[in-house]
């Protein structure tokens, strides 16, 4: 791992855009990938906050809709609170909000009384599914241009940047 100093950031409107880390950065591929997934990120943020908008949520809350639809497992509130890296308090208000508002339904284990999974409405998913199909067509109509090889070379590297993201986690001090 590289732990010199970052060196100084460029003057505001250079072309290169944000400082550099090391000497990895600053090769070309690698600037030209950071740029897109900012803007990749933009987009997806855009998209995000319009969501949380239009149903009177805050973007927070959007985040543990995609967890809890994404979790190969029932979530209970402690184990979204780790995925979002929030405190108790704001994933009780975040459920609290999402519940009122018809998203999710707090639902008690059989087994055990105690632990309260989270559910996503299938009635919630239908009104995401709708803002967010403009999303899932220009995924596709992309994701038709490339070859199965080239996809699943994506997927691969989308998912080992994502399993290190997460492996840094967020709790990390610049």
């Amino acid at each position: 791992m590289d732990h010199r100093e970052p060196k100084e950031a460029p003057a505001s409107g250079s072309s290169a855009g944000a400082a550099e880390y090391g000497t990895a950065t600053s090769h070309p591929d690698l600037l030209a990938l950071a740029v897109e997934l900012r803007r990749l990120n933009g987009e997806l943020n855009r998209l995000v906050h319009a969501f949380a908008v239009g149903q009177n949520l805050h973007p927070t809350d959007v985040q543990a809709l995609a967890a809890i639809l994404d979790s190969e497992t029932p979530l209970t509130p402690s184990l979204l609170r780790q995925r979002l890296g929030l405190t108790s308090g704001a994933i009780s208000a975040c459920v609290d909000r999402l519940e009122r508002a018809g998203h999710v339904k707090r639902v008690r284990e059989s087994s055990d009384r105690r632990v309260v999974h989270l559910h996503y409405l299938p009635t919630a998913q239908v009104k995401a599914r709708k803002h967010f199909a403009p999303l899932a067509e220009a995924t596709d109509r992309v994701r038709r241009r490339f070859s199965e090889p080239d996809l699943a070379l994506v997927l691969t590297f989308l998912n080992a940047l994502n399993e290190e993201l997460a492996e840094t986690g967020s709790g990390r001090q610049m």
